[in-house]
């Protein structure tokens, strides 16, 4: 466990959290020390549902410890009383594991009449996927059953949670793609299900687990004790959407040729619709992405560079939308979940950079990933709401792709990101993000027409009243950059104000790479003054 000012993921109850909160009739009880309900603020503010979270917090206080007080029997009790549950789950968070006490003895002398699960989880060592993956894989194991198939070809939805990345559009694509592919919806967990819809898990003909953060342990155990096939694909971007579907048709009439319609019989195979029927009028092309991809006003984004961090399912399935569909190159890959760099460098060896300055970064401090983006200077960001703040700070555009998660990505609205209409979201939130600044741009160009509209991170000047671009220096009409070199530090170079201004005129979104882009070539040819003559031939050099 590390503490800091920003995490990429929350700590193991946080995960045990977005499971309880998922199941209906679960509850969580948390043997934690004042302050760590936190957790209920966190899901109250961003999950936007009118139900409490289903988590209670059993307070150990320093006064409890002294006279060797547990206030935990009382409140199973007490959680039993009030909502019913048909399971308890009690989990210690990181504090209180300290204390090494005996769980499932107190909760054994706690007399509820509730079933109760004691989840041991070090939270020294386990965060909040690991802690929800590993939680989910020991209900499915507890509760799934021996059962026959469905009569009709069905799947399971497994993945979609409590504070999911836009998991509740996903679930409505998937959905929707089930009805037209006339296939039964056997069970979605954990988000919505009960004890008895993980009982009946094993009744599905494929489970489909699309968030390798979430499922492919459950998918697996379902697969290895009841020989449910899986599909863990991640249907990002509209090419490996179209490979999804193909792939659940062929293992859907795989299982109904193997075992039939439940009369001994083979089921009639499932045939794949015209690809209208997958749009959302159910007349025209279920994307736009290809079309657009082929617009005059895309074919710049072939030469933009794209920096790409988050989690292993949208990270891979994002950085392949950008390369593949949208022509972009990778100038960067990472990730903050090391236990899934071998699959991502798996999945992108073929668009990955080789060493040095290029393999996948992998991290969980977010520092690294802002001091990468800088000196990349990349065209578009696709990262965590950490990257945004990073790249608002250098006038990057970033489109935040995966968690940790923001209140921004709980919206109300349909935004998924699997499937042909989340490549469409997904493109729409690529081409705004990188074009829509033209406005500040034409504002910074033309004028404010009287509006009051000052450029992000703009200096006001100090001078006495002077103006922007009046000398500031002992060079008249120079602008120096930096304050006087050390005696062995690189020679100083400054901006003639024709320079500055002409400067002003590239877009703001890509003025900082502009000037680092100039300083270098200025360096390199041994200038010590950037004139609009330099500036011009370092234009002409870096091939803009």
């Amino acid at each position: 466990m590390q503490l800091t000012y920003w995490m990429y993921q929350g700590t193991a109850h946080h995960g045990v959290g977005r499971i309880a909160n998922s199941l209906r009739g679960v509850q969580a009880v948390f043997h934690a020390p004042q302050g760590d309900d936190y957790v209920n603020t966190i899901f109250t503010m961003l999950e936007r549902t009118p139900d409490l979270p289903h988590m209670h917090t059993s307070v150990v206080s320093s006064r409890d410890l002294a006279q060797g007080t547990l206030r935990l029997p009382d409140m199973l009790k007490h959680v039993e009383a009030a909502t019913r549950p048909d399971l308890m789950i009690v989990a210690a968070s990181c504090s209180t594991v300290l204390l090494q006490e005996d769980l499932q003895r107190v909760v054994a002398s706690a007399g509820v009449e509730t079933e109760v699960l004691v989840y041991d989880v070090n939270p020294f060592r386990v965060q909040e996927v690991a802690a929800s993956e590993g939680l989910f894989t020991t209900l499915v194991q507890r509760y799934a059953c021996t059962q026959p198939l469905t009569s009709s070809p069905s799947v399971n939805l497994i993945g979609p949670s409590s504070l999911g990345f836009h998991a509740r559009s996903d679930l409505v694509w998937l959905r929707r793609m089930m009805a037209v592919l006339g296939v039964q919806v056997n069970a979605v967990a954990p988000w919505g299900a009960s004890l008895a819809d993980l009982a009946r898990l094993p009744a599905a003909w494929v489970n489909v687990a699309p968030y390798r953060e979430l499922g492919p342990g459950a998918v697996g155990l379902l697969e290895a004790q009841f020989g449910t096939p899986a599909l863990c694909d991640a249907p990002i971007g509209v090419k490996p959407t179209l490979a999804w579907l193909h792939r659940l048709v062929e293992l859907l009439n795989e299982v109904g040729a193997r075992s039939g319609n439940g009369q001994g019989h083979p089921a009639p195979p499932l045939t794949m619709p015209p690809l209208t029927a997958f749009s959302l009028d159910g007349l025209s092309a279920p994307s736009g992405v290809p079309w657009l991809a082929r617009t005059a006003d895309m074919e710049s984004f072939s030469r933009k560079h794209a920096l790409v961090f988050g989690d292993a399912t949208h990270t891979v399935g994002v950085a392949r939308f950008l390369h593949d569909e949208l022509g972009m190159e990778l100038a960067g890959v990472g990730t903050y979940l090391a236990d899934e760099a071998d699959w991502i460098r798996a999945q992108l060896g073929d668009v990955l950079k080789p060493p040095p300055g290029g393999d996948l970064l992998v991290t969980d401090q977010f520092q690294r990933v802002a001091e990468q983006i800088e000196q990349m200077a990349p065209d578009l960001v696709c990262g965590t709401q950490m990257e945004r703040h990073s790249s608002r700070r250098l006038d990057i555009p970033c489109v935040v792709i995966a968690p940790p998660t923001h209140i921004e990505n709980h919206l109300l609205g349909y935004y998924p990101m699997l499937g042909f209409d989340g490549a469409d979201v997904l493109a729409d939130r690529v081409y705004t993000t990188t074009k829509l600044g033209l406005e500040k741009h034409l504002i910074d160009m033309f004028g404010s027409a009287g509006l009051e509209y000052e450029e992000a991170g703009a200096a006001k000047s100090s001078e006495g009243g002077k103006k922007q671009h009046e000398p500031v220096a002992s060079g008249e009409g120079l602008s120096p950059v930096s304050s006087p070199p050390a005696p062995d530090a690189p020679v100083q170079l400054v901006w003639t104000a024709e320079a500055e201004a002409m400067l002003k005129k590239v877009p703001f979104f890509v003025r900082g790479k502009a000037r680092k882009n100039t300083e270098r070539f200025a360096r390199e040819q041994g200038y010590h003054t950037i004139t609009v003559e330099v500036f011009r031939e370092a234009k002409e050099a870096v091939g803009g």
